[in-house]
């Protein structure tokens, strides 16, 4: 392998697929980061970290773990560190400091060094590796038989045997406790007595679990669209389903009230029900001539949600219910998996269907409770991808943080992919520990989205000024554009495609 910081270079057979509780780890010396200028932004500094790839036998095998560093602009009123992860699992923590200008108020980026990181397992740090042949053959994550299920079990097994192998000793610790381990690390390389944390989505999770172990360490965190990581497998799908379906519901009350949208005025839920019906008939194409399917049209709208993008979504339906030719990019493939966010999600949650019966109950439960997008999409796919592999040695459980101090939480009300519920009950298991506020208006992510949560984020950041536990924040209409917003750093990592 050969490394440039970053740009890893690796020529081989393979494919680079982007990618119980813990004891602390004692404290130990810190290791070296040798900062260089970035390839991919000279502004900003790169390195690695050398860790364990196991944090119980510090003394083992190592990997690098890719860190970025964007140096405070205004140095003389330097307040410390920020470290940032944009989530998925198998975000790029290294690619969202590279938007932190675009991202942060200019207060953050003046006064915090922002520190980006990827994961163990992900894009720059010894990514999970699988082989190009195996990845080609995965089935439909729909089956529609015993057969076909049975079919996809043993496809997991495959997949996460070749990667195992191809990966070698560290896909064995690719959960989110031993990320929350590589934290502290970065923590102490960095030569910080105490951090400040940024995470979105799946990064809040890493924020948890490193509140959990290491909140003495923590002077300031944010957790911006929250992940409840209590949740058994019907919850966690009824929860998701509930959420995509009030998204679904937003999007035609948005196209009621806005009179761009080629629905105005119109039944909108009438002709996507007959769009529905006219993908389960086959009959529903792309401008390949693809079979648009109902399930890759519920995941259209969750994936459009996140913004939200409503008016494209809406000319692309209507271009679909005239008949016209709709780009094939605009569709989620469904059946194809970015093996890193499920090798890691499947360490992380015990979420294992068990047989056809089973899958044939929750999948019933998961489009009774969200019939227009066919269920959630996000969560049947990690569903059916973690079915028939081991244990995660991550599981779930009621999150408990006692030592750090108070943490701000802030969800969307119509959030498609971390739901408003997850938000609800991760406060309600740290009401001691953790403010929540609520912003009352649509997407995932809530940093960006007023400036009311702008403020808010900043006052806790700048001057750990929390505002009163239940604020909330008012909704502010999505911008009425055709073309999506391209944001790299905002996506879930190929499980749904956002259109560009």
């Amino acid at each position: 392998m050969r490394l440039r910081v970053f740009g890893a270079v690796l020529v081989s057979s393979v494919l680079l697929v982007g990618t119980g509780q813990a004891v602390a780890a004692p404290e130990r010396g810190a290791g070296s980061i040798a900062w260089q200028p970035c390839a991919e932004a000279q502004a900003i500094e790169c390195g690695f970290l050398e860790l364990p790839v196991d944090h119980a036998r510090p003394k083992g095998e190592k990997f690098p773990l890719a860190v970025s560093r964007r140096r405070a602009s205004d140095p003389s009123r330097r307040i410390g560190a920020m470290i940032i992860n944009p989530g998925g699992p198998g975000g790029s923590g290294v690619e969202f400091s590279f938007a932190a200008e675009g991202v942060f108020s200019k207060e953050i980026t003046d006064r915090f060094d922002v520190i980006g990181f990827d994961p163990r397992g992900v894009a720059r740090s010894a990514p999970i590796r699988c082989s190009a042949d195996v990845l080609a053959r995965q089935p439909s994550l729909y089956p529609k038989s015993r057969a076909e299920f049975d079919a996809v079990v043993a496809y997991n097994r495959e997949l996460r045997a070749d990667c195992r192998k191809n990966t070698g000793a560290l896909f064995d610790h690719v959960s989110t406790t031993d990320v929350a381990h590589d934290i502290d690390a970065i923590r102490r390389a960095l030569g910080e007595k105490k951090i400040n944390y940024f995470g979105v989505s799946y990064g809040t999770f890493m924020g948890q679990q490193y509140a959990e172990l290491y909140g003495r360490n923590v002077r300031a965190m944010v957790q911006d669209s929250v992940v409840d990581h209590s949740l058994g497998t019907w919850r966690f799908i009824e929860t998701l389903s509930r959420g995509v379906a009030g998204v679904f519901d937003e999007w035609v009350k948005w196209s009621d009230r806005t009179p761009s949208s080629p629905f105005h005025g119109r039944d909108l839920r009438a002709v996507w029900r007959g769009l529905l019906a006219k993908a389960d008939r086959g009959e529903l194409k792309d401008a390949q001539g693809d079979v648009v399917t109902a399930e890759a049209l519920g995941a259209l709208v969750q994936g459009t949600g996140y913004l939200p993008e409503w008016q494209w979504l809406a000319e692309h339906t209507a271009a679909l219910e005239q008949g016209d030719p709709v780009q094939a990019g605009a569709f989620a493939k469904t059946e194809l998996v970015e093996f890193p966010a499920v090798a890691v999600f499947c360490d992380d949650w015990n979420l294992r269907i068990r047989s056809w019966g089973e899958y044939q109950a929750v999948h019933a439960m998961d489009v009774r409770l969200s019939p227009d997008t066919r269920g959630n999409a996000l969560g049947h796919t990690f569903l059916v991808a973690c079915a028939g592999l081991p244990k995660a040695s991550n599981p779930q459980r009621p999150l408990t943080i006692k030592n750090a101090p108070k943490i701000l939480m802030t969800n969307s009300r119509y959030d498609p992919a971390t739901v408003y519920e997850w938000a609800v009950n991760a406060h309600r298991q740290t009401r001691d520990t953790t403010v929540f506020v609520t912003y009352e208006g649509w997407g995932h992510v809530v940093y960006e989205r007023s400036e009311c949560t702008r403020k808010i984020n900043d006052d806790y950041l700048l001057s750990l000024k929390l505002p009163h536990d239940g604020t909330r924040c008012a909704a502010v209409e999505p911008i009425v554009s055709a073309k999506t917003t391209n944001r790299p750093w905002l996506s879930d990592h190929g499980l749904i495609r956002i259109p560009t």
